[in-house]
C-alpha cells in the first residue's frame, strides 16, 4: 500500500493595517513586517516611500544628519504638502509627489561627486577607415 502525501495547507498569515507616521497612508502588513519596520525607526511605522525620501533627505543635506534629523525633515515636508487644498485623490497625488521628489534628487549631483560627464573625443569610425584602407 503506497503512503498518502500529506498536503500542508498554510494558513494565510495575519495581516494588521497600520498608518505611515509621515504620510498617513495606510498598508496592510504582517506583523513581524510592522515589527521589523518600527525597529529601525524607533517605534514608528513609516512606509517604503517615506524611508526612500528618508535616506535621501540624508544624503543631499549639506552635513551630516541624522536619520532622526531626516525623518524630521520629511515628517515636515509631508505635513506642509497635507495643508495645502486637499487634492481630489490624495494617495496619488501624495505619490506623484514623491516621485516627483526622487527624480529631482536623481538628476542633483551628489555631495562629492565629482566626476566628469562622458564626452566623446573623436569618432571611432575614422580609426575603422583607416584599418580597412591598409
Amino acid at each position: 500500500m503506497e503512503s498518502a502525501e500529506v498536503k500542508r495547507i498554510s494558513e494565510p498569515e495575519e495581516v494588521v493595517e497600520v498608518k505611515c507616521y509621515c504620510c498617513c497612508l495606510k498598508e496592510e502588513c504582517t506583523p513581524a513586517y510592522v515589527a521589523a519596520v518600527k525597529e529601525r525607526h524607533q517605534g514608528r511605522w513609516i512606509c517604503g516611500l517615506c524611508t526612500e525620501a528618508i535616506k535621501d533627505e540624508n544624503s543631499r543635506s549639506p552635513r551630516k544628519i541624522s536619520t532622526e534629523e531626516a525623518v524630521k525633515r520629511h515628517f515636515r515636508f509631508c505635513k506642509e504638502f497635507r495643508k495645502s487644498i486637499p487634492p481630489a485623490n490624495p494617495t496619488a497625488d501624495l505619490i506623484s509627489a514623491m516621485k516627483q521628489l526622487l527624480l529631482r534628487t536623481l538628476d542633483s549631483p551628489r555631495l562629492g561627486d565629482c566626476r566628469p560627464a562622458m564626452v566623446r573625443s573623436k569618432s571611432c569610425f575614422a580609426t575603422v577607415g583607416k584599418a580597412q584602407g591598409n
